[in-house]
């Protein structure tokens, strides 16, 4: 499949620019892809989908405040740095997104904080926009980590952060309640549709809960550059799959239960572990796999996901699963129907 056939006009006034009050009462359509309709609901109605057996997978990924404001040395110039991926504890090195790139060269150093108690040093350009960071700081990793968290802010994707500016409420706002594993640069918004009582009602009504860590990157939401689909590369990401994770899907794929991916990233880290037979594999490590249709899913039989931005891979895999032309159906009504949109919008159930 080629880039341009997954354009759609996304008008601007269907961007969710908060969440909704209650977690669960966002709205979400059900993509049913045998009997191919789609219904209309609200998300806390997932619950009339599934049965005493079946598995929920949740990604526990936990957003870490990666975006930093800070000063280059001397001319005092203003930029942004998002942390993407801790190299080395012992001489704090980081590979980062820095903004605007080009006042930035190899030896300089960066100050952050109000009283610029945070010092970084410029050793390396690794992309156009990327750099690696030598953070100058003498304590503890703990005590790093702390400083770190300290004058971090909540990174919001690029799209949210042009309609309206990062809100004290968006740091649990962006998290899922069940995050535990930090290490995500962005959230897995399915999983922001979840309370703590739709969990607690799923539990009693039999749903199990097997949890997956794949910390997200920024990958996911650059922007795809090649027509063919076949030549993109996507970035890779650090993923794990214990065996308390595997024991029970793979146990409930012998009884023949329904596993239901909770977002794009989870569908992709089971699809990035997997033996043929569909049973999981327990592994921890890193994946760069990038899924468009067509693909046949081993793992999943329902998948939850929110609407996400026009040629964007999350929703070249939601594709992939429900089949592009239902998918773009769907998309369309969503729109008709003045669904909301991206990080903190609607979801929808594809079964």
């Amino acid at each position: 499949m080629k880039l341009s056939q997954f354009k759609y006009h996304l008008p601007q006034e269907l961007i969710a620019i908060h969440p909704v009050a209650e977690r669960d009462e966002s709205r979400l359509m059900v993509v049913d892809r045998k009997k191919n309709t789609i219904e209309h609901h609200l998300f806390k109605d997932v619950i009339n989908y599934f049965d005493d057996g079946d598995v929920f997978v949740l990604n526990n990924t936990m957003v870490f405040p990666a975006l930093l404001y800070g000063e280059k040395e001397k001319t005092g110039a203003k930029i942004t740095v998002i942390l993407l991926r801790e190299l080395d504890k012992e001489s704090r090195l980081w590979d980062v997104l820095v903004d605007p790139a080009r006042k930035i060269r190899i030896g300089n150093k960066l100050y952050f904080g109000e009283d610029d108690s945070l010092v970084a040093e410029v050793i390396d350009n690794t992309t156009s926009r990327g750099r690696t960071l030598r953070f100058l700081f003498d304590g503890t990793h703990e005590e790093f980590k702390t400083k770190l968290k300290e004058i971090g802010t909540t990174p919001l994707p690029d799209d949210l952060q042009k309609i309206r500016d990062i809100e004290p409420e968006d740091k649990a706002n962006y998290q899922t309640i069940y995050a535990s594993r930090e290490g995500a640069v962005a959230a897995p918004t399915a999983g922001l549709h979840f309370s703590r009582e739709l969990i607690k009602r799923l539990e009693i009504k039999g749903i199990n809960f097997a949890e997956i860590t794949l910390h997200l990157g920024l990958g996911n939401f650059r922007q795809i550059d090649v027509e063919d689909l076949t030549k993109y590369k996507m970035d890779s990401e650090e993923f794990i799959i214990d065996e308390k994770c595997a024991k029970i899907i793979n146990s409930a794929k012998e009884e023949r239960r329904k596993i239901c991916a909770i977002g794009t990233t989870t569908a992709k880290t089971m699809e990035s572990s997997v033996y043929l037979s569909g049973h999981l594999k327990i592994e921890a490590g890193w994946t760069n796999k990038f899924i468009f249709p067509p693909y046949n899913f081993l793992v999943s039989d329902a998948l939850v996901s929110n609407f996400h931005p026009p040629q964007s891979p999350m929703m070249m895999l939601v594709a992939a699963f429900t089949g592009y032309d239902l998918l773009m159906e769907a998309y369309q009504t969503a729109v008709k129907e003045k669904y909301r949109f991206l990080t903190y919008g609607d979801a929808m159930l594809i079964l």
